[in-house]
C-alpha cells in the first residue's frame, strides 16, 4: 500500500446522484409480514420491493384517500 495517492485526474462518480439514503422509519409489523412474503415470492429484497413500490407512488402522483371518523 502506498503512503499517499494522486486523485488529481480523478473524475466525479456519475452514479453519485442515484444512490440511496439511508433513513429510519417505522412501520408496522403486518407490513413488513407483507413484503417479506412478497420478497420471498419474488426473490427481489423486501426492502427494494418497498423502495419499487414507494417510487411508482411519487411517479404516478398517487395520493392517499382518509376518511377520518369523527
Amino acid at each position: 500500500m502506498r503512503k499517499e495517492y494522486d486523485f488529481s485526474k480523478s473524475t466525479k462518480n456519475p452514479y453519485a446522484n442515484k444512490l440511496k439514503k439511508q433513513i429510519s422509519i417505522r412501520l408496522d409489523e403486518e407490513t413488513i409480514r407483507y413484503f417479506k412474503s412478497l420478497a420471498e415470492e419474488t426473490g427481489i429484497p423486501y426492502q427494494n420491493l418497498m423502495n419499487l413500490y414507494l417510487r411508482d407512488c411519487a411517479v404516478h402522483h398517487k395520493k392517499l384517500k382518509l376518511n377520518w371518523a369523527s
